[in-house]
């Protein structure tokens, strides 16, 4: 995976395709984005036969802005102080969708592990990710705004979203919170 710095937020640049062309992952994934824009982003990039990371770098500029994965002890310190938070892992597999505040985190044995008074726990391969995304666009009509932990197959190791509340908008402090960290990160 390529990052390139950029006076504006750290962009990634789409990888040559097999034929060396740059233009042909990003055009397959900028015509599977024209068909549905606020659609999955793991859908659109399957339909184009391009990775989830594809398209999030052909969506409209500061959309998805990314931090390199170095970032990870700063952006989780700061994703553990939202309270409860939306988290996603999605696979070709599975969606699976949890509540819950994101525990503290401590590294032991080769792990990222994450417990406490909180469904969300578990284990994860910390030096795995390769990059964090702020991704803020529309879904089904609304905004959305998530922070992805990206691997080195350009896929979602896993999401973390800015929770709705009873009216479907987005909760105001955590929006302040994701708005805040976003600009924090992919300005140092």
């Amino acid at each position: 995976m390529k990052i390139a710095k950029a006076s504006a937020p750290t962009l990634r640049l789409p990888e040559a395709d097999m034929d060396g062309s740059l233009n042909s992952i990003a055009e397959r994934a900028r015509a599977a984005l024209a068909e549905k824009p606020d659609g999955v982003v793991e859908a659109i990039a399957a339909s184009a036969g391009v990775t989830p990371v594809d398209v999030l770098a052909v969506l409209p500029e500061g959309a998805a802005v990314f931090a390199p994965a170095d970032r990870w002890d700063s952006i989780w310190t700061d994703l553990s102080g939202w309270g409860d938070v939306l988290l996603i892992v999605h696979t070709e597999d599975i969606v699976l969708e949890v509540e819950g505040s994101l525990p503290a985190g401590s590294e032991g044995h080769g792990w990222f592990n994450i417990h406490g008074d909180s469904p969300i726990g578990g284990h994860i391969r910390k030096e795995r990710c390769t990059s964090i995304a702020f991704v803020d666009r529309g879904f089904h009509g609304r905004r959305s705004c998530s922070v992805w932990f990206m691997n080195g197959e350009g896929r979602a190791m896993f999401k973390v979203f800015v929770r709705r509340d009873a009216e479907r908008a987005l909760i105001g402090e955590q929006l302040q919170r994701f708005e805040e960290l976003r600009a924090k990160i992919t300005s140092a």
